[in-house]
């Protein structure tokens, strides 16, 4: 065995396992911030810091993140999205994944972190946009905000603010969140849809009261909208 070799091996070797990984996260929880998470319907317990910090250490080891997400323990799934390789999953897997998240943060990191940069991003999609469970729904919603960011042609904007306008007022919490998100986004990248989808925001009030912390922008679409826009022109 050259050397090489050797230190390869011994890196292999090295290599911390799944339960080594839940056990050092477990040793992390700090019951103060996982108080704080469980009021947003999160269950994890460790800072994201330190959560990351752990992530860094070990890097991408794909076979590795996929069992530790088969843990289900919180902790260790948001580290499992953080050490995967995004393009490995095929769509199906990553449709079973999502159905499996257990908290907001699961399908917030899942979403943006895994299925953005996967090639079966658009035909989960659509897939999810028409998905009848309202938290797969609104990874459809996430997704289609992306789109209309990003790359908007191809998209039928004013059909998706007829859904927006039929739909969000009475959509569950996270679904409901998801397309004020998209709402929002139409009408700061979109400035032929703009006055629609403001007047749209302003009219069904959705977290018009939602309570924002001072230099923080309301989630409010029409306020985001109008704030989004002055920044992107410039203007005073």
């Amino acid at each position: 065995m050259t050397a090489a070799e050797g230190r390869m091996t011994a890196d292999v070797d090295a290599r911390p396992s799944a339960a080594e990984l839940v056990t050092e996260l477990t040793n992390l929880e700090d019951a103060k911030v996982r108080a704080v998470n469980e009021k947003h319907g999160d269950t994890h317990g460790v800072n994201l810091t330190k959560l990351r910090a752990v992530a860094k250490r070990v890097k991408t080891q794909h076979e590795l993140s996929v069992e530790l997400w088969e843990t289900q323990d919180p902790n260790a799934r948001l580290l499992a999205l953080l050490i995967c390789s995004p393009r490995k999953f095929d769509g199906d897997t990553l449709d079973k994944m999502l159905r499996q998240t257990q908290s907001p943060k699961e399908q917030d990191w899942l979403v943006s972190y895994v299925v953005k940069k996967n090639k079966s991003a658009e035909e989960l999609r659509t897939r999810w946009l028409a998905d009848d469970d309202g938290d797969v729904a609104s990874a459809g919603w996430a997704l289609t905000s992306d789109r209309v960011k990003k790359k908007p042609e191809g998209l039928d904007l004013s059909e998706l603010l007829d859904e927006i306008e039929s739909s969000m007022r009475d959509a569950p919490e996270r679904l409901q969140w998801a397309m004020n998100m998209c709402l929002a986004y139409i009408g700061i990248e979109s400035p032929e849809h703009r006055d629609r989808a403001r007047n749209i925001g302003e009219r069904l009030e959705v977290l018009k009261d939602y309570p924002t912390p001072p230099n923080c922008t309301s989630p409010f679409a029409p306020i985001w909208i109008d704030e989004m826009v002055r920044r992107k022109e410039g203007t005073a």
